[in-house]
C-alpha cells in the first residue's frame, strides 16, 4: 500500500538478496526456513438488529443531524463499525549482524455493533406507514451487511500484498515495535476508511426521490400524520 509511509518500510529486506542470485546467509536460512510463515487472518461479523419505536420523528431528525432541508427523519438506522487488530509472531535474533527477523501473525476482526432501527412513535406498528418506513430502513441495514464482506475481501488482499508470506528484518529490538506502529498508523486508519465508504451508499438511499415516494405512500397516511391530522401513537 503506497499510502503507508511508516517505519516498517525501512526494515531491511535481506531475503530479497536471494532473489537477485546472492546466496542466503545462515541467518536468512534460519528465518525463512525454520520460523512460521506470515499469517493474516481476517473475520467479518454482523450482530443482528432491534427495532426501537419510543422516540418521535422530530427527535430522530435531531439525532441524525444531517437531514435534508425541509424534511423530517421518519426512521433511522444506527450502528457503529468496530475494528480489532491483534499482532503476534515468532522472532529470531542474530547477535553477529545485530539484526532480527519476525514472521508477522496479524488477526483482524471487523464487525458492526448490533443495529438499532428507529421508527418514529407516531407510526404505529401494523400500519401502512410503519411498514413503508421499516422497509426503507431495512434497505439501510442490508447495505451495511453487504458492505462487510467487501471490506473483508479488500483488506485481506491488501494484507497479502504487503507481507507476501516472508519474514521482516530490522535492527535487534525494533521489529515488533515498528510493526505495531504500522498497524496503528497505517492499517487501522485504512480499514476504518474502508468501512466508512458505506456511508456514500447510505446517502444514495436517502435520495430526494425516495423522500418524495414516502411522502405519497399509503394514500397520504404519512403526510397526514406529519401534518397533525392523525393522532400520534402513545
Amino acid at each position: 500500500m503506497q499510502r503507508m509511509r511508516t517505519a516498517i518500510f525501512l526494515l531491511l529486506a535481506l531475503a530479497s538478496l536471494g532473489a537477485h542470485g546472492a546466496a542466503r546467509t545462515p541467518f536468512q536460512v534460519r528465518c525463512e526456513d525454520t520460523i512460521s510463515k506470515t499469517v493474516s487472518v481476517l473475520t467479518a461479523q454482523q450482530n443482528g438488529y432491534s427495532i426501537d419505536t419510543h422516540l418521535p420523528y422530530k427527535a430522530l431528525t435531531v439525532m441524525k443531524g444531517t437531514a435534508r432541508a425541509n424534511t423530517w427523519v421518519l426512521g433511522l438506522t444506527k450502528t457503529d463499525s468496530q475494528v480489532q487488530i491483534g499482532l503476534a509472531g515468532p522472532l529470531l535474533q542474530d547477535p553477529a549482524s545485530g539484526y532480527e527477523c519476525v514472521a508477522p501473525q496479524i488477526s483482524v476482526k471487523i464487525t458492526y455493533a448490533p443495529v438499532v432501527i428507529y421508527i418514529g412513535r407516531e407510526f404505529a406498528p401494523g400500519t401502512c406507514a410503519y411498514d413503508e418506513i421499516l422497509a426503507h430502513e431495512l434497505r439501510h441495514m442490508k447495505t451495511y451487511m453487504e458492505h462487510l464482506p467487501r471490506v473483508e475481501k479488500t483488506v485481506r488482499a491488501a494484507l497479502a500484498r504487503r507481507f507476501e508470506a516472508r519474514p521482516l528484518y530490522a535492527p535487534s529490538g525494533t521489529a515488533k515495535a515498528a510493526l505495531a506502529r504500522e498497524i496503528d498508523t497505517g492499517w487501522l486508519p485504512y480499514i476504518k476508511a474502508e468501512m466508512r465508504k458505506v456511508e456514500v451508499l447510505q446517502a444514495a438511499i436517502d435520495s430526494p426521490q425516495e423522500y418524495a415516494r414516502l411522502g405519497k405512500a399509503c394514500k397520504g397516511e404519512i403526510q397526514n400524520i406529519l401534518a397533525g391530522k392523525t393522532a400520534p401513537a402513545n
